[in-house]
């Protein structure tokens, strides 16, 4: 029961995103659904065992997690600063352009060798989540990979 099992993007106020943009957040939404770890540490005595219902937003340049039971019931909100999440997001939008790029004119050593650094830059961003969410928020890797996707998508909205 530590999932999330509801996933809610608030984009109001954000530049429309585009086609490219919107397949990446349906792709990482339906992977986050299928498969995913996430708990909420016990806080004063209180159990919180899931599974949540998560809403994303941008709200005054911070990142929120609106966290509810599955009945919709408010368990949690955290609020996280966008400064760790910049240069990477920036870094990732960067190589996958380059790997797009590539997929058209490169061999595919080449094409690998921009994949892998691409692998890199979006590790980077899921460890820099559960860095930001430590003590918060309980969540593997994986689950962590397809958040920062989400994220970007968030950051860069259009």
């Amino acid at each position: 029961m530590t999932r999330i099992c509801h996933i809610e993007i608030d984009d109001r106020g954000l530049a429309p995103p585009t086609p490219e943009i919107e397949q990446e957040r349906k792709v990482a939404i339906f992977d986050l659904l299928e498969e995913n770890s996430f708990a909420l540490p016990a806080k004063n005595g209180q159990d919180f065992p899931g599974p949540f219902r998560l809403g994303l937003a941008i709200r005054e340049g911070r990142l929120v997690f609106d966290l509810a039971s599955e009945a919709g019931e408010k368990v949690a909100e955290f609020h996280l600063s966008l400064g760790p999440f910049r240069q990477v997001v920036k870094d990732y939008f960067q190589i996958c352009a380059s790997y797009f790029d590539a997929v058209k004119r490169l061999p595919p050593a080449q094409i690998e060798a921009i994949d892998m650094a691409r692998r890199g830059i979006h590790n980077e961003g899921a460890r820099t989540l559960q860095e930001r969410l430590e003590g918060k928020a309980d969540l593997d890797i994986d689950t962590a990979r397809r958040l920062f996707t989400l994220i970007c998508v968030l950051h860069f909205g259009g």
